[in-house]
């Protein structure tokens, strides 16, 4: 489990980026109101040239979900969307893609914001 991620497109910024991967992976327009927090996390994954060291960095972002877009496709691999109350993330997360899930909820309840304008992109990325 996890919360719509992704990576960013060629001249996409990362509003941008979080309001397209939310609605391929959700079917829900988003509408980005802040940074969560920005997490780095490491993992070690298989590939064809072996065992690999990827490190990725998360912008986390809060914001307004619309209700589902009904003919909206999500991505290929997403099963389902989940609403789930802190309980239940708490009690899943053994099945988390990263510990950063349950930790980018507990910091959003605990009141953590920043405002989107602490994220910039030079003019030479679009």
């Amino acid at each position: 489990m996890n919360q719509p991620a992704g990576h960013l497109e060629a001249g996409e910024s990362p509003q941008q980026g979080v309001v397209r991967e939310a609605l391929e992976e959700t079917g829900r327009a988003f509408v980005p109101e802040g940074l969560l927090g920005l997490y780095l996390s490491r993992t070690r994954r298989g590939g064809r040239q072996g065992v690999e060291d990827v490190s990725y960095l998360r912008l986390a972002f809060f914001g307004t979900a619309s209700a589902a877009v009904s003919d909206r496709a999500l991505n290929k691999g997403i099963v389902r969307t989940l609403w789930m109350d802190l309980d239940a993330i708490r009690a899943s997360a053994n099945r988390h893609r990263s510990p950063l899930v349950l930790r980018c909820v507990e910091d959003y309840l605990r009141g953590q914001r920043y405002p989107l304008e602490l994220i910039s992109s030079d003019p030479g990325v679009f």
